[in-house]
């Protein structure tokens, strides 16, 4: 791969959304900035699906990321939970499509598989890969990590997509 692209990484959530920044150059991986936008808990659950929509679209303008990934919905016991939660997700995936950014999304057991290797690694384990993988981060919690993780999920899966799309040379 050539090039180098940009790609934001969003941990979506109705209080806390989580998102990160970095560069994709072949195999390596930079630190751009990371982040989370605090969403009040005592005002409408519209207000709060405005609120990611304008931080995430701050974010995206401050940051001008080419590519962006976003984590799966977990599916809770609880039903409306996880209505509301699918609503703040459908805000993160809504907010760089508008941006014209392809959006690839990508299950937390994934995200956890690709960044410290085992399906079922906690906060700590997965902040932890991600200061070693991005050394100069400045992490300032456990959402920002994660939007990390999910960025660097990105970026291996579609330099892996893009490897197999490309079609074999056939031997002269």
């Amino acid at each position: 791969m050539s090039g180098t692209v940009r790609i934001i990484g969003i941990d979506p959530g109705l209080r806390r959304t989580g998102w990160g920044v970095i560069e994709h150059a072949g195999s390596r991986l930079s630190f751009v900035a990371c982040g989370v936008l605090l969403i009040p808990a005592d005002v409408a659950l519209s207000e709060r699906l405005k609120a990611i929509h304008d931080g995430l679209r701050d974010v995206i303008v401050a940051f001008e990321p080419q590519d962006a990934a976003v984590e799966v919905t977990f599916v809770s016991i609880n039903p409306e939970s996880t209505l509301k939660l699918g609503q703040a997700r459908g805000v993160a995936l809504l907010v760089p499509a508008l941006a014209g950014l392809q959006v690839g999304e990508y299950a937390a057991n994934l995200v956890k598989k690709t960044v410290v290797g085992a399906g079922h690694a906690d906060k700590a384990q997965i902040r932890r890969m991600v200061e070693i993988l991005l050394p100069t981060a400045k992490i300032t919690s456990a959402d920002a990590a994660d939007a990390l993780a999910i960025a660097i999920t990105h970026a291996h899966h579609r330099q892996i997509a893009r490897l197999s799309a490309t079609p074999a040379r056939e031997s002269a």
